[in-house]
């Protein structure tokens, strides 16, 4: 009998040691693969931002990591962190009895916990998986998912994600980031000593970290090379040389360029708007965006916009956008004089535009009317219109004025009769097209007198269509963006929106350098080809230069971000100012010295200048088609387009018998001897298709010319 109750007993021991390990088993199976998501094995990733030329411009995240493959980390880099932490790592199935059991060995003789018994596999299931609280239940937790681990993932991929995972102190997260931060270099040129550096940190990365106590650091970098000499990583005279080698406490650190921050948070509004990518799956998912910033221009509008002499008053504000109008890609932006990321972008801010309007609610409509040219002559009066009667900057009238002097002198009298000529509606239509839709339906709007006005980014691209023969462009700041996998997930496609015919995309061209040669945009200097329009607003409270180069379309803005009581910009001088300022950063080259006539399209004449004639002669002559003529001379102007009206004066009334062009010569043929007429000279403008002053009245000299 007693023989069976032992065997009875020893069977039923058996049974519950057998019933305890499939719990265990099940409990491992079930519970552990349940616990692993592996969605928290795709770790947070820096995304970057690159120029089309492959330099990097920024560096956004949440947790500085760049994720590596085990297989780019150096054997021996591998081996200093297996060696310290988990030397028998290839050898378990995720915890380690022989490591648990000489901790808890150590604890009890030293009455406190002093080392810890988990693998690299647990903590990994630790750092990954479950939170920080010190309980049996997470402890048993982290054992359940560090067995599942073992058995869904090979060694190489748990290692690698632990070095990916863990972090390496001053904001560096995996070993690719630590080894740049620490060395300036990739993790596989990693040398054994710098490989043991990194291995020391993750046990207390700031207490052991170089930048804050270089001694410290170079002794816990010294245990792990003595560590993997005892495990037969290194020889001993490898061992003695590596510890010889010195450590650097300098720090390879990588900061955003505050003079990107404007780029960045636009590149962020466009990844949104376009990609659908937020601002927080940006900053996580390791993406790598390329933009088609001009280091150059970008760069040197930052420093102009710090420089407080290019602004009249501390607490004036400015913003800056330069495009590239071939492509539509944004080469340039500046949100503020101090901006901060996520701060008020000005570039996004609608500002009232003032006559840096015209001609795209005026002058572009007005010459794709047909009924307009660059010379023909408008109204400059002070005219009532229903009780809105604009002026003059000036105060000046001069009674009628050609559309290439208005433009130039952005005359508001003569713009605003246009306006009216052409009809609010159709004008407006055209603004649209401009990508400046428009609330209002007053003439003001030909000043720029609107509800909301536009931003310098809106203004920049409808100029576009004067600088890229009348297809206005769609400006973006994403040319390509990858996933952290290197596949393309989206591309810059412009669109390119014909506006004007390229004959009157060249006329406003040639209109708005003359605006920069000889009119109100002549303030600051620049051998940059350059055409543009300035803008001020009822009080001079916005001030603009909107503009293009054979190359680049943009505009500058400055004025106030609230209304200030009796303070205003003294003029448009300063935008223009600066924006050749900005300019003169960029190196000339051929193609930016001047502008290029698309082929298939004429040219704008010069304007004629009439000179008075007071010289007028008049005398008989025999030369001629008649008996007795009249020989009239002059002196002509130089310029031989000039047509003179050859009229004849009897009574004090006049009759216009010829006319001649570029000649200071005319002959009266078959006059009467006894009846003889004086003679006037009218300049004719066959431009504007203005008449001059008359020349003075001649009386036939009796006197014979042969």
């Amino acid at each position: 009998m007693r023989i069976k109750r032992k065997i009875l007993l020893w069977m039923a021991m058996l049974s519950a040691v057998f019933g305890l390990g499939v719990a265990i088993y099940f409990a491992v199976v079930v519970i552990g693969t349940v616990a692993i998501d592996e969605k928290q094995l795709v770790m947070n990733e820096t995304s970057h931002i690159y120029d089309t030329d492959g330099e990097l411009i920024a560096k956004l995240f949440q947790e500085d990591r760049e994720v590596v493959d085990i297989n780019d980390v150096p054997s021996h880099v591998q081996n200093a962190f297996v060696a310290i932490e988990d030397v028998r790592f290839y050898n378990h199935q995720g915890i380690d009895p022989r490591a648990i059991g000489r901790a808890l060995y150590r604890d009890i003789l030293a009455g406190a916990r002093v080392e810890g018994g988990s693998t690299i596999t647990q903590q990994l299931a630790k750092n990954v998986f479950l939170t920080h609280d010190k309980t049996l239940l997470r402890k048993t937790k982290e054992v359940l998912i560090a067995m599942s681990l073992e058995r869904k993932y090979s060694k190489d991929e748990i290692l690698g994600f632990y070095l990916n995972n863990i972090y390496f102190g001053h904001g560096a997260y995996g070993i690719q980031q630590a080894s740049r931060l620490y060395f300036g270099k990739d993790v596989g040129e990693l040398t054994v000593d710098e490989g043991a550096l990194l291995a020391s940190l993750p046990k207390a990365p700031s207490h052991y970290s170089p930048a804050n106590d270089i001694e410290r650091a170079e002794q816990r970098r010294n245990t792990v090379l003595a560590v993997m000499e005892r495990h037969g990583f290194l020889t001993a005279e490898e061992t003695v040389a590596y510890q010889g080698r010195s450590l650097s406490e300098d720090l390879q650190r990588y900061e955003n360029n505050p003079a990107y921050f404007t780029y960045i948070d636009m590149v962020l509004q466009e990844a949104e708007e376009k990609y659908n990518l937020t601002s927080r799956e940006i900053h996580t998912g390791g993406y790598d965006i390329v933009v088609p910033v001009d280091e150059e221009l970008q760069l040197e509008a930052y420093d102009m916009f710090q420089d407080s002499g290019n602004f009249p008053g501390n607490v004036v504000e400015g913003a800056y956008v330069m495009i590239d109008h071939h492509t539509g890609g944004v080469a340039a932006l500046q949100g503020g004089r101090e901006y901060v990321r996520h701060g008020l972008n000005r570039v996004n801010v609608k500002r009232q535009p003032g006559s840096a309007i015209k001609p795209a609610a005026v002058y572009g409509p007005a010459l794709e009317s047909g009924s307009y040219h660059p010379y023909s002559m408008l109204v400059d009066e002070q005219i009532d219109y229903d009780g809105y009667s604009p002026a003059n900057f000036n105060g000046e009238y001069q009674g009628e004025i050609s559309m290439a002097e208005a433009v130039a002198q952005s005359t508001n009298t003569a713009a605003v009769w246009l306006f009216n000529e052409l009809g609010v509606n159709y004008a407006t239509s055209w603004m649209e097209d401009f990508g400046l839709p428009v609330e209002d339906d007053g003439l003001a709007v030909a000043l720029g007198g609107l509800s909301t006005g536009y931003t310098p980014l809106e203004m920049a691209s409808a100029y576009t269509a004067f600088a890229n023969e009348g297809n206005r462009v769609e400006p973006y700041v994403i040319e390509e963006i990858y996933d952290r996998n290197g596949q393309q997930i989206g591309e810059a496609d412009p669109e390119l929106n014909e506006v004007i015919s390229p004959q009157n995309a060249w006329y406003m061209t040639r209109l708005l350098e003359n605006v920069v040669t000889e009119g109100t945009g002549t303030a600051g200097a620049t051998e940059h080809a350059l055409a543009g329009k300035t803008g001020t607003t009822t009080g001079a409270r916005d001030a603009w230069f909107v503009g293009f180069t054979p190359k680049w379309t943009g505009a500058l803005w400055m004025g106030y971000d609230e209304a200030v009581e009796e303070e205003s910009i003294a003029s448009s001088s300063y935008p223009t100012a600066l924006f050749k300022k900005i300019l003169n950063g960029k190196d000339l080259d051929r193609e930016s010295i001047a502008f290029h006539k698309p082929e298939d399209v004429k040219d704008l004449e010069e304007p004629i200048q009439l000179a008075n004639i007071g010289d007028l002669n008049a005398s008989l002559s025999l030369r001629g088609g008649g008996l007795l003529n009249v020989n009239l001379s002059w002196t002509p102007s130089q310029d031989d387009r000039i047509i003179y009206q050859v009229y004849e004066v009897k009574n004090g009334e006049s009759e216009k018998v010829g006319e001649v062009e570029g000649k200071g010569e005319y002959t009266v043929d078959g006059v009467n001897m006894f009846s003889l007429d004086d003679y006037m000279i009218v300049p004719y403008n066959p431009l504007t298709e203005t008449e001059g002053e008359p020349s003075n009245v001649a009386e036939v000299n009796i006197g014979f010319s042969f």
